[in-house]
């Protein structure tokens, strides 16, 4: 029998929404668009469908929301998301399939258990402890397939700067937050001129990220987001409403990567101006260029396909020899019925997870806006205390210009009084000059003082003589 990377498959491969440009969806269209390329005949289902549907479906990969669309039974199923994996599976009765685990805490990735999923995978070992912790599954069927990057699409950049001067906040749940505030204030005390965000959560969704990252020197993000951007050559520092995973260097990376650059990586100090800032000061160009070869020989998407081409032939053989095949047409018609069942109650499930989503959002929204009346609250407190402190020193000196005020003005009366009683003296003086001189000139005109006068003239000539 020629195996899967001779033979052309139809892989059925199944996702909650393909609607938004998220995780698992972009999980799944770059699978279809990898394994198209390979010769094979991917179909992608979902029954919310939007942008990245579109995008498949430009792209020429059928996507459908009803599995009766497709009339052929699919080689394999590939399955994500708890619903989906058994929509198709129950459909599908006599072809294999494989669960696929992204996540540690939503619903939907809980792994159903069910005959005919022959393996289940986790994109990294935190999924694979989910799926190792389920009750109804074998260690022997479970295994590991790192999420990768494509690096067609994502080209190493030429140059690393020294200092870095431009930064970028990537991710669907970067918005106008704390998080947000407190990363572009420590950005701005690093000297980084230019901070920007990308994501839904800021109105500000990148269909072609790779035309962009390579622009920043420092890339915050997590995930598949934090792969991109190393592959991109970018420092990563691995951040989110989860915590602080700290900036990605050739001594940690293996370990980070192992977790996906996810929650359980995010455990080591909030997300805060402080320990933003103390990570940037870690900023290595020559790290962050070995960091990103290592990523590119690591977590090329080429390899994972090819792991997972290789296990869509193993379980597939497995099938065959356990004789799953042989089952009644009653069957087929009882899991059909089944499957149309589980599709109709879907809908409902979704929009349910859907308003829990939404609830967790505006929880998480209150949350921060309560911490943004907190922090609003103690600046209101500080600035009334000031505000007091300010006035009593106004009081104090309202206190003290009165009492000069009282001083300057009691010196101007005793001046004024002292001014007064000159001016009387004055007056007196002048009196009492006018009437000596009255005197004098009464002295001057009498007999008596021309005699005088006289006589001393004729004195002093005989002293001369």
């Amino acid at each position: 029998m020629p195996d899967a990377q001779s033979r052309r498959l139809r892989i059925l491969l199944t996702n909650n929404t393909l609607a938004w440009r998220a995780g698992s969806e972009m999980y799944v269209r770059d699978m279809a668009l990898a394994l198209m390329k390979r010769g094979h005949f991917p179909v992608a289902y979902s029954s919310i469908l939007g942008d990245v549907a579109q995008e498949l479906q430009r792209a020429t990969v059928p996507v459908i929301d009803d599995l009766t669309a497709l009339r052929e039974p699919p080689d394999i199923i590939h399955g994500q998301h708890h619903l989906d994996t058994m929509t198709a599976v129950l459909h599908f009765p006599t072809t294999p399939a494989i669960f696929v685990c992204h996540g540690w805490i939503p619903w939907e990735e809980l792994p159903p258990v069910f005959p005919s999923i022959m393996h289940y995978v986790g994109v990294d070992d935190l999924c694979r402890e989910r799926l190792a912790t389920t009750m109804g599954l074998s260690a022997v069927d479970l295994s590991v397939i790192y999420n990768f990057v494509d690096l067609e699409r994502f080209a190493l950049r030429a140059t690393w700067r020294d200092s870095p001067r431009s930064a970028l906040i990537f991710g669907n749940t970067a918005g106008d937050n704390p998080r947000t505030h407190a990363i572009k204030s420590a950005c701005a005390r690093a000297g980084i001129e230019r901070v920007d965000i990308a994501g839904s959560g800021a109105g500000n969704s990148i269909p072609n990220p790779e035309h962009i990252l390579g622009d920043y020197d420092v890339v915050f993000a997590k995930a598949r987001c934090a792969l991109e951007a190393m592959a991109s050559g970018a420092a990563v520092i691995v951040a989110d409403h989860a915590g602080l995973g700290g900036m990605v260097t050739m001594a940690n990376v293996a370990q980070m990567r192992s977790l996906n650059f996810g929650v359980r990586t995010m455990q080591a100090a909030p997300v805060t101006e402080e320990t933003v800032l103390d990570e940037l000061k870690r900023y290595d160009a020559r790290d962050a260029r070995q960091v990103s070869a290592w990523i590119r020989a690591e977590a090329d998407m080429s390899s994972a396909v090819t792991r997972w081409l290789s296990l869509y032939e193993t379980v597939m053989a497995r099938w065959q020899a356990a004789h799953h095949c042989a089952l009644s047409a009653n069957f087929q018609e009882q899991s059909v019925a089944a499957s149309r069942y589980l599709r109709s109650l879907a809908t409902v499930l979704k929009a349910r997870n859907d308003a829990e989503y939404r609830s967790w959002q505006a929880t998480l929204a209150q949350t921060q806006l309560a911490q943004q009346l907190s922090a609003r609250e103690t600046e209101l407190a500080a600035r009334t205390h000031e505000a007091a402190e300010l006035a009593q020193q106004l009081a104090v000196r309202d206190a003290e210009l009165n009492a000069r005020a009282h001083e300057a003005a009691a010196a101007q009366a005793d001046l004024l009084q002292r001014l007064s009683a000159k001016e009387q003296e004055a007056v007196t003086a002048k009196a009492d000059l006018s009437a000596l001189d009255a005197q004098l000139k009464a002295i001057l005109s009498s007999s008596t003082w021309q005699v005088a006068n006289r006589y001393g003239k004729i004195r002093a000539w005989f002293r001369r003589s």
